[in-house]
């Protein structure tokens, strides 16, 4: 049987937002991943090649995998609004995989501006993946409302989120947390994206 790959609209909070689920290519979903894009002002969208990385190890894991557009990106309807509207956005569309799929163990995942709203909606999630978390932006309250496990993935030459920055950050975090560098040109993991799947594919899903 052919893996289900499906283009959809979600109902999202400021009008239809555009989608993408995948179904594992063998056996029936163990998990569900929400993975969510970088900043829709630089160009960020769900074809983001970190995004599309991170979705297909998890993807070969065992995850069904859902992306979408953020609001005013592309097809999906509404105008950015700094992270705020965004993060409504992706609660509609992990409670239309939580539905979708229900009684599966659930991971939200983000690559930097989508790391921040993954923050905001890890409710129903077993842990969040945070890969490229910006540090310039100093927005470390998020990490620290955020009580299931979080996996940090970073480049070692993330120039958003500086090493010695980020290690400060995630030594001061409470509760359960992991950390994995690879050894990366920047922040979109330069010359080491195959390095950085097989992270995700290791560390990615709940055992």
């Amino acid at each position: 049987m052919a893996r289900r790959i499906e283009s959809l609209f979600l109902p999202g909070p400021a009008g239809r937002l555009e989608a993408l689920l995948e179904e594992p290519g063998q056996g029936e979903p163990r998990a569900a991943a929400l993975v969510l894009h970088p900043h829709p002002l630089g160009g960020g969208t769900m074809h983001n090649k970190v995004v599309y990385r991170m979705a297909r190890a998890l993807r070969q894991q065992g995850a069904v995998t859902l992306r979408f557009n953020f609001r005013g990106v592309h097809l999906s309807e509404g105008e950015h609004d700094n992270g705020r509207g965004e993060a409504g956005d992706a609660r509609a569309a992990r409670d239309f995989l939580l539905k979708s799929y229900p009684g599966l163990p659930l991971v939200v995942a983000g690559f930097s501006f989508g790391a921040r709203v993954a923050l905001q909606c890890w409710e129903g999630a077993r842990r969040v993946i945070i890969v490229g978390f910006p540090t310039i932006y100093r927005e470390y309250s998020l990490l620290d409302q955020c009580p299931v496990l979080r996996v940090f993935v970073h480049s070692t030459n993330d120039e958003f989120g500086p090493r010695e920055q980020l290690q400060r950050v995630y030594d001061r975090l409470w509760g359960p947390k992991r950390l994995f560098w690879v050894e990366a040109r920047d922040h979109f993991f330069g010359n080491a994206l195959d390095a950085f799947e097989q992270v995700i594919r290791t560390e990615g899903l709940p055992r």
